[in-house]
């Protein structure tokens, strides 16, 4: 064989090992590469069960792929990229390893907010794990109003009844001094007076919780309404000499609860006339049309700063803390004020500036003489 046979055939040899490597080579590779798990079906009747059901719904298989998800699912925002919350994940794991059926109360991210969830993962398939959700955010956040207002009315009462038994220790002490004996009794009487203030709007707080209208309206007169509420804060307005202006125009009416409007004006005056400087003025004014009416009481007290305006309405909460209790405020009257406002369908509008005085204004349907005039007033 001469030397160019020689190479040739030492070429097509190469080229035949080479091949077979590169072959060997792929194939090894192929091996190595993660086979993709087919997608696994979903029961027949499965979504139109799951659509029905009250409860967000999810089906996870078992790569942790979201297959399905109900509406109510979608719209409280459980899923994040397609994917379920690390918490709710966690059960799902655990279901998979065991087959055991778990539930737990869970704090997620969802959207822009924290959401208090109930979850139930449970298989419902070899391969399928469905996940059912309910939102217990609102309930959880009703349980933490509850709590923290059992323990504010807890504190709030602590303090007039404490403030009687030291009264009544020292009028025992002082019954031999009569002018002792007078003063005493008259800061008791304070104290009593506003312990009764405090359980009585407890009372009304209480009965206007669910911001639900009521279930025997009245039509009410917008010109007595206010009057009765000027004339409860009368007293007291004599007392620093204090003016209250009423200026009302006529044939005002709205529909309601007639005791739960007045709540609320009267509230809004004795605050206006409490926070007022001795020998100054209380604008109480009400203006409508076809559409509502509008009751104004405006003063010219200390004012509230504007970074407070958004906290006067919670229960409790008081600008100055040590001025509430030297006027007797109580921190429930505002949050009356608006609950009444959404049990009616209205609102409550707030101006103030420190130094200047507020102006508070409650908005609220109007009722007119072409509608039923059964229950006037």
């Amino acid at each position: 064989m001469d030397t160019s046979g020689g190479i040739l055939i030492a070429g097509v040899v190469g080229a035949a090992i080479g091949a077979w490597a590169t072959y060997l080579w792929r194939f090894s590779e192929r091996r190595h590469e993660p086979v993709p798990e087919p997608v696994a079906e979903i029961p027949p009747g499965a979504e139109t069960v799951l659509s029905v059901l009250s409860s967000s719904a999810v089906i996870v298989d078992s790569a942790d792929r979201v297959l399905q998800a109900s509406a109510p699912a979608v719209a409280m925002g459980l899923l994040r990229d397609d994917a379920l919350p690390e918490p709710v994940m966690e059960l799902v794991h655990q279901v998979r390893r065991d087959g055991q059926v778990r539930e737990a109360e869970l704090a997620i991210s969802a959207g822009r907010h924290m959401a208090h969830i109930h979850a139930r993962v449970a298989p419902l398939t070899s391969r399928l794990v469905v996940v059912l959700v309910d939102d217990r955010t609102h309930a959880y956040r009703l349980d933490a109003i509850r709590r923290d207002f059992v323990a504010n009315v807890s504190h709030e009462l602590k303090t007039p009844i404490g403030a009687l038994n030291l009264l009544a220790e020292a009028v025992a002490e002082a019954k031999d001094d009569p002018a002792a004996v007078v003063r005493f009794a008259e800061r008791m009487q304070g104290e009593s007076e506003r312990l009764t203030r405090l359980v009585q709007q407890i009372i009304d707080l209480s009965r206007l919780q669910n911001d639900t209208a009521s279930d025997d309206p009245v039509v009410v007169k917008v010109a007595e309404l206010v009057a009765e509420a000027a004339e409860h804060s009368a007293t007291e307005a004599e007392r620093k000499n204090i003016d209250i202006a009423v200026s009302l125009a006529d044939e005002l009416y709205v529909q309601g609860d007639r005791a739960q409007l007045y709540a609320a004006v009267s509230n809004l005056v004795e605050n206006a006339v409490r926070y007022s400087q001795n020998d100054s003025r209380v604008s109480v004014s009400a203006t409508g049309d076809r559409e509502s009416v509008r009751i104004s009481v405006a003063d010219r007290g200390v004012g509230i700063a504007n970074e407070e305006l958004d906290r006067i309405f919670e229960r409790f909460y008081r600008v100055d803390p040590a001025r509430a209790r030297n006027t007797g405020g109580t921190g429930l009257g505002l949050s009356i004020v608006k609950h009444v406002a959404a049990s009616h369908g209205g609102s409550v509008e707030v101006w103030s500036e420190p130094g200047s005085g507020s102006t508070f204004t409650l908005v609220l349907p109007a009722w007119s003489h072409d509608m039923d005039e059964e229950g006037l007033a």
